[in-house]
């Protein structure tokens, strides 16, 4: 323990330094990980060794990262992006696999070692593309669908793989028996563990949950995750596939949020030394040696891969600019690559020169990933000109829409509160034009005869085709950070005395996005904050001219629009509470002489009160019918002046 002290404070150290500045570069930490075990690695520095004990270590970071993706499986989402998922997925990892196959076979290796290579390079880097993309704000266009369903089958498809590449290993006479094997046996513990688990996980976890102790909940998990790793091992297979299993259980239960915060630390740092261990693999020395190789590799993955998906996207789909949009996202390695190369290496399935170049190229095209990513627009332009004239035509399409529109809204976004402020505008007589990247969503709304186009809000062309120089007010619906920076930095160029007002999920962001140039920024948990404060106090039996007051002094707190307005309508003072109206609510017993009786019957009119809601077993219904009989256990939310209020619950109780 003393001598493996000064190396694990060399690992942090080193870890932290360059992670640090992978962050102030904006690359992803992964990489970071990957040039610390390149760098303090037995081929270069020599400060760790490559030790059993530290690739056993580095094991649990796969484990790890499968249990969260079991996390994310959800059946829902395959069912509803299952086209993009099970048809092009499946055409882009199949493809790939025996395409490289064929090409192994020029260079003198096994169609064995082909099968291996093909599974490693049919990879893509989730962690790289999924970030570009949320940045970029391109996870709802067309190629970020496709890129993201092809990921999504990726990993998927790494299950299989885990099982048939240490089967590939065994001998020639054997090979078909042991893949048969492996493949009966998995099938066999996934139906046991999926069958029988699902049963008993749910109200184990229950159990767990309701002694309130967070220490024995994140106990249980780490039982659980490993205990099926462990399972999935003794029956021969890999600890991922049993990790992955228990993940899977775990997200269809309600505990599946809960388990992912838990377990976020404990699968960052794991995985953060599985990648540092991948880093220690690659040979420097080897490398140089065999440049060549290492090239004409990189050569076959960025535009081979890229060629792939791109016709098999074209496949899918007429556009020609997100196929080839498509095809540079995926085009790079992925952090499962190196999961199944080192299974691959494991089982010696590929040679000791092949698996240094592969691992080289593998790492430079995800330095290149996020490069090709940010400059796909151009390349796009340069390569399909007919992809330039597609975009074009929807530019047209749009600025046709709104030739005729002057001093009339922008809608960013035409989701929920997109649709709500359009019926808001709709009752003024305000005219609006909306732009959304859901064809679906804008289909339907066409159809319904809402003002409604297929654009992206973030690019600089589209708001001038919407009429950004004619608009009166432009609102972004939607709740994105980097896609609303980017509109607000569009609109501080062309039209910095426009009025834009952004939503946002928290106040996390707003002073971010005011200083970006909003105008206001509504956040939903602030505003849901002040109504369920102003419920809670109107049925407390606050006077409902002081909830008012108070709701107006939040809001003018908070809004300069309103500011000079609500400050001075002022409400009444204390003294006139008494002229006030109220809430008041009052159950009904057994014995009220209300029960039995119609509520029209009960002369609550007379006395100026409102019968606003009756509550029955939980169940709220609102503006009730005079015909409703009452049952005991009702509760009656009344609406008036204190005094008629006393007078009505008398009534309801007494019959007085």
């Amino acid at each position: 323990m003393t001598n493996s002290l000064p190396l694990l404070l060399i690992l942090l150290a080193v870890a932290v330094g360059v992670v640090v500045l992978c962050r102030i570069l904006e690359l992803p930490a992964m990489l970071g990980y990957l040039l610390v075990g390149i760098l303090i690695g037995p081929h270069a520095l020599g400060w760790i060794p490559d030790a059993p004990e530290t690739r056993h270590l580095a094991d649990f970071g796969v484990v790890f990262l499968m249990f969260s993706i079991g996390l994310e499986f959800s059946l829902s989402r395959l069912r509803s992006m299952q086209r993009l998922v099970f048809g092009l997925g499946t055409a882009q990892v199949v493809a790939t696999i025996l395409l490289v196959m064929l090409s192994s076979l020029f260079f003198g290796l096994d169609w064995r070692a082909g099968l291996a290579l093909g599974g490693v390079l049919a990879m893509s880097s989730t962690a790289i593309v999924s970030k570009m993309l949320v940045e970029r704000a391109e996870l709802s266009t067309p190629h970020g669908q496709k890129i993201m369903g092809v990921l999504l089958f990726q990993d998927l498809a790494v299950v299989p793989l885990i099982i048939i590449i240490p089967a590939l290993a065994s001998s020639g006479e054997h090979l078909y028996l042991t893949i048969g094997l492996a493949m009966f046996k998995a099938a066999l513990v996934l139906s046991a563990l999926l069958i029988f688990g699902q049963r008993l996980l749910r109200p184990w976890f229950h159990l767990v949950a309701i002694q309130k102790s967070s220490e024995l909940f994140m106990l249980n998990v780490l039982l659980f995750t490993l205990g099926l790793a462990y399972v999935t091992e003794l029956a021969g297979l890999s600890m991922a596939l049993g990790a992955f299993v228990a993940g899977m259980l775990i997200s269809e239960t309600e505990y599946r949020y809960q388990v992912e915060e838990d377990i976020k630390p404990f699968r960052d740092v794991l995985l953060g030394l599985f990648f540092v261990t991948i880093g220690m693999l690659l040979n420097l020395q080897n490398v140089i040696t065999g440049i060549g190789w290492v090239l004409l590799v990189l050569l076959i993955l960025l535009p081979f891969k890229a060629a792939v998906v791109t016709l098999l996207a074209r496949a899918f789909s007429d556009d020609w600019g997100a196929s080839i949009r498509s095809g540079l996202g995926l085009a790079q390695a992925g952090e499962f690559g190196f999961v199944l190369l080192t299974l691959a290496g494991g089982v010696h399935l590929l040679p000791a020169e092949v698996m240094q170049n592969v691992l080289a190229a593998m790492l430079v095209s995800m330095l290149a990933a996020p490069f090709l990513i940010q400059h796909a627009e151009a390349i796009v332009r340069r390569i399909s000109p007919s992809a330039w004239m597609d975009r074009a035509l929807q530019i047209h399409q749009i600025a046709v829409k709104t030739m005729a529109t002057d001093a009339h809204i922008i809608i960013c976004g035409f989701g929920r509160s997109g649709q709500a402020l359009s019926r808001f505008l709709s009752q003024e007589n305000i005219r609006f034009i909306a732009l959304d990247l859901d064809p679906r969503r804008v289909h339907e709304a066409v159809a319904a005869g809402d003002s409604v186009v297929y654009g992206d809000a973030a690019k600089r062309e589209v708001l001038v085709a919407a009429g950004l120089m004619r608009a009166k007010t432009l609102v972004i619906t939607y709740d994105d950070q980097h896609s609303a920076l980017k509109i607000l930095h569009h609109v501080n160029q062309m039209r910095p005395d426009l009025p834009v007002v952004v939503r946002t999920a928290d106040d996390t962001h707003i002073e971010e996005l005011k200083k970006a140039g909003a105008a206001e920024v509504v956040a939903e948990v602030t505003e849901g904050s002040v109504m369920m404060a102003s419920q809670a106090l109107l049925l407390s039996g606050v006077p409902l001219n002081r909830v008012i007051h108070r709701v107006q002094e939040n809001r003018a707190g908070r809004y300069a629009v309103f500011n000079g307005y609500l400050r001075t309508a002022r409400i009444e003072d204390d003294a006139g509470d008494s002229l006030q109206p109220r809430f008041l609510s009052v159950r009904l017993n057994d014995d009220s002489s209300a029960v039995g009786r119609k509520l029209g019957e009960l002369g609550l009119a007379e006395l100026s009160v409102e019968v606003n809601a009756v509550r029955r077993r939980n169940v709220y219904g609102a503006q009730p019918s005079e015909d409703m009989l009452l049952q005991s256990g009702d509760i009656l939310v009344l609406l008036g002046l204190p005094e008629a209020l006393q007078v009505a619950e008398s009534l309801l109780h007494n019959g007085k």
